[in-house]
């Protein structure tokens, strides 16, 4: 009786031992936006340009949800969070000073890495779709 459950748990240790993490996997965002300063490198807002309205604006995401925009001489407030929309990850953006406030949004995730993050929203009203880019100063 002890050599089969001696042989069952030897097997479970060697199949739960040979489970590989996902070399793929993204980190989270919040730890991403999170770590230095960033400026707006696209924004298209349904095929238009608007990227011009915050240039030399440094973005600073802030662990407490808070999110400032800095340029000299001016700064912007909003808040930040991070969740899932229909299994996608995503960045949502709130801003009460226009024209920051054209960049709320629930914005889904389509690329993040240390210097880099595309953000893409499909608008449900009209059916068209802006992109939103960050890039690590």
């Amino acid at each position: 009786m002890k050599k089969p459950l001696s042989i069952s748990i030897l097997v479970l240790v060697m199949a739960v031992s040979s489970c590989k993490k996902d070399d793929n996997s993204s980190p989270a965002i919040n730890s991403t936006v999170q770590e230095g300063k960033w400026k707006i490198t696209l924004y298209s807002d349904n095929g238009n340009d608007e990227k011009d309205h915050y240039t030399n604006f440094e973005f600073q995401f802030n662990p407490d949800g808070t999110l400032t925009a800095v340029k000299t001489g001016s700064t912007v407030n909003g808040t930040w969070s991070n969740g899932n929309d229909d299994s996608q990850q995503k960045l949502v953006l709130n801003f009460t000073t226009p024209p920051f406030d054209e960049l709320n949004d629930d914005w889904h995730i389509l690329e993040q890495n240390s210097s880099l993050i595309k953000l893409e929203d499909v608008s449900g009203g009209n059916g068209g779709t802006d992109y939103l880019t960050f890039s690590k100063i």
